[in-house]
């Protein structure tokens, strides 16, 4: 999966919204309201570097995993940068980014993610 698919992926996720922070942050948000679920680096030298909210547990595996290192400001939170996603294992990323859209899904107040959602949508993210 290159920059471009996972964009794709992220934005097609139910509820969620993109937003391009302009200089000096340079950063394109993947978010459902005012919760990010994930972020792309849009300069240089750290162009489409991938970041996402992972487990505890799952914060310890993968950054052990080359290419992968705790996310700048933000590691401390448990979230990850993936350096190259093209390199990075196509479904095991989809998984992790379906996890980090739960779990903003689930830090909203639930009459709101069932407008961003659907009632539908809603059961099957929470169950």
């Amino acid at each position: 999966m290159n920059a471009k698919q996972l964009q794709k992926f992220c934005r097609n996720l139910p509820g969620a919204n993109e937003r391009l922070l302009p200089d000096p942050y340079n950063i394109l948000v993947y978010s459902l309201d005012k919760i990010n679920f994930a972020y792309f680096k849009t300069s240089e030298p750290e162009r489409w570097r991938f970041s996402i909210k992972v487990t505890p547990s799952r914060f310890v595996e993968l950054t052990d995993i080359p290419g992968v290192k705790p996310a700048r400001y933000r590691g401390r939170y448990h979230w990850i940068t993936i350096v190259d996603v093209v390199n990075f294992p196509a479904e095991y990323l989809r998984e992790l980014v379906g996890w980090s859209h739960r779990y903003a899904l689930e830090g909203l107040p639930q009459a709101r993610g069932r407008v961003l959602v659907g009632e539908s949508s809603l059961t099957r993210f929470i169950e």
